[in-house]
């Protein structure tokens, strides 16, 4: 009865194994400076373990708890897109085709707009698929060859591609996290998108702003490059990946077609045999080998951390801190948190929607801002999360090039977005609404006396 009424409270002992997987995760990199020396999969390993330890379920319960996590349809979905994302990207490069797209954007795309075409074309996709993950997996190879071809940095380019994925994901009205938002509130999908466009856009603009004066100084470091004929049978797989999955086919289908598409033209054009598809494919799908390990074990260790309380813990100390100043930011922190513990956006905003919506009704609060806020916060979580689908598909393809903080630091749409939801549903248009009734009173009391 009373490890019920325990669990039912939380407690912040639920989240040490997520604490230590966390510290484990980013001290190792900080400390030998290579976030890839300490391999991610242990880290959550010595989390789990731990959570073994501490947690005071029968040990059949803990492991049940554990498998139905790791085995949880978002996860390997997610699992699943890594590995045919993975083959996808191996064999379209033994084919040529990521030369070639790379070869027609050095010919067409002037190098000072590098940074900001990639976050304009990558948000387009993003936004027209509804899946920021689809528009990295699309464009991340395409990325990684320009900036060796260019001298560009990885780092902006990979940052640029982040954030403008995460601003169409955000916007789009056929993204998970906003129908989850829209549906739970019960408010309008254009009604929420007016919404978030009050805040995504300027953040937008900026960030455009700032990545095409990179782009200029790049440019004045005159880097040099050959162009090269385009061969445009070899943009073949690319197309059919991004218009199919603006069509909106299934992932699983725009990929699988991809990896067919890009085999054929490779053994055609005598680049491979078929037996050397087989195996470029299987290269593949070990190329993610670690992404897949760490999503699968994480998606076990949230599941035990949520089971012990954990989320019932962050539930309890963050609604009992909000009152109707500090509602919508209260709402987003809560999302926001939940996203660091389960490291799913679409997830976080199911979990804490009945929430936030009994909370717009205490505190007679605007549901199409409810809903506003809780997408971006879990937007902008989601797109700093070490751990996240995001970050840790540019990092994988780095494959060392560079580490979490040199692409968070140059996510600028993440930060302006931040930034501009705090002000925009913070305190501070309140504060000066306040400063002006003021000054209106004291004329008025002049005017009278």
């Amino acid at each position: 009865m009373s490890e019920t009424s325990s669990s039912s409270k939380g407690s912040f002992i639920a989240l040490l194994p997520l604490v230590l997987f966390v510290a484990t995760f980013l001290g190792a990199g900080i400390y030998l400076n290579d976030f890839y020396a300490f391999p991610s999969p242990i880290a959550v390993t010595l989390g789990i373990i731990l959570a073994f330890c501490l947690f005071k379920d029968p040990i059949e319960a803990k492991v049940s708890t554990f498998l139905k996590g790791c085995g949880d349809e978002k996860i390997m979905t997610m699992c699943l897109i890594y590995l045919l994302a993975g083959a996808f990207t191996v064999v379209s490069k033994a084919t040529g085709s990521v030369d070639a797209i790379v070869d027609l954007g050095i010919n067409y795309i002037s190098l000072p707009f590098l940074y900001a075409g990639i976050f304009i074309i990558s948000a387009f996709l993003s936004f027209s698929t509804g899946t920021s993950v689809g528009a990295i997996v699309a464009l991340v190879a395409i990325v990684i060859s320009l900036a060796e071809k260019t001298g560009a940095s990885l780092p902006v380019l990979s940052a640029s591609l982040l954030g403008g994925a995460m601003f169409g994901d955000n916007l789009s009205f056929i993204s998970d996290t906003t129908i989850a938002a829209t549906q739970t509130l019960g408010c309008k999908m254009k009604d929420k998108f007016r919404q978030n466009l009050k805040v995504a856009l300027p953040a937008a603009l900026l960030t455009i702003m700032v990545l095409i004066f990179q782009g200029f100084l790049l440019n004045d470091q005159a880097i040099e490059f050959s162009s090269t004929e385009v061969e445009l049978v070899k943009i073949i797989p690319y197309l059919l990946v991004i218009s199919l999955a603006i069509a909106g086919l299934n992932v699983f289908v725009v990929l699988m077609i991809g990896i067919f598409s890009a085999g054929i033209i490779g053994i055609i054009n005598n680049n491979f045999s078929w037996l050397g598809f087989a195996k470029l494919g299987y290269e593949g799908f070990e190329g993610m080998t670690e992404i897949f390990l760490l999503s699968l074990l994480t998606g076990g260790l949230a599941a035990m951390v949520a089971k012990a309380g954990g989320l019932n813990y962050i539930t309890r100390i963050i609604t009992g801190k909000i009152n109707k100043k500090s509602a919508y930011l209260g709402i987003g922190g809560l999302v926001g948190m939940t996203n660091i513990t389960i490291a799913n956006n679409t997830v976080s905003i199911l979990v804490t929607g009945n929430i936030a919506k009994e909370l717009r009704s205490q505190m007679k609060l605007k549901k199409v801002k409810v809903a506003s806020v809780l997408d971006i916060f879990a937007c902008v979580v989601q797109g700093i999360l070490p751990y996240g689908a995001q970050v840790l598909l540019l990092l994988s393809y780095a494959e060392g090039k560079m580490d979490y903080r040199e692409l968070i630091g140059n996510a600028w749409y993440i930060w302006f977005l931040l930034a501009g939801t705090i002000v925009y549903f913070g305190e501070f248009k309140k504060m000066n609404h306040l400063k002006k009734n003021r000054t209106l009173k004291r004329i008025q009391v002049k005017q009278a006396a």
